[in-house]
């Protein structure tokens, strides 16, 4: 299970922090929280944290894919951020599964993070 997760929306804007490993009970947790913002917000930008991240377990796995066929539309950018360079090959990974731009950074690139999730670009 993650050490901390934490997610702070503000309108279409979700930023989530994540460190350790995602489990499946960790999707249960926040997948709710996030339908309910593209209910209300329709298409999300997200901007995805990560610290001592150590990925996911096999049932987290399967409910990311779960996650990202459903909302496959409803998430318009996505901003990984992270601190190594498998963490940079998401950003590839995930492609297939999101109509959604996506875009890598380097932790010590946050502020360029946020300014692209925010931006018109």
């Amino acid at each position: 299970m993650l050490s901390q997760l934490e997610i702070v929306a503000t309108g279409k804007i979700l930023h989530v922090k994540a460190t350790g490993k995602l489990t499946k009970e960790d999707y249960e947790t926040f997948v709710p929280a996030i339908e309910q913002q593209i209910k209300e917000h329709g298409k999300l930008r997200v901007l995805f944290e990560m610290h001592d991240f150590h990925g996911w377990t096999a049932g987290a796995l399967w409910e990311d894919v779960k996650f990202d066929f459903a909302h496959w539309s409803d998430v318009e950018r996505l901003a990984i951020v992270g601190e190594s360079k498998w963490e940079e090959g998401m950003s590839v990974f995930c492609k297939p599964f999101t109509g959604a731009k996506i875009k890598y950074f380097d932790q010590t690139d946050l502020d360029k993070a946020h300014a692209w999730i925010v931006s018109d670009e």
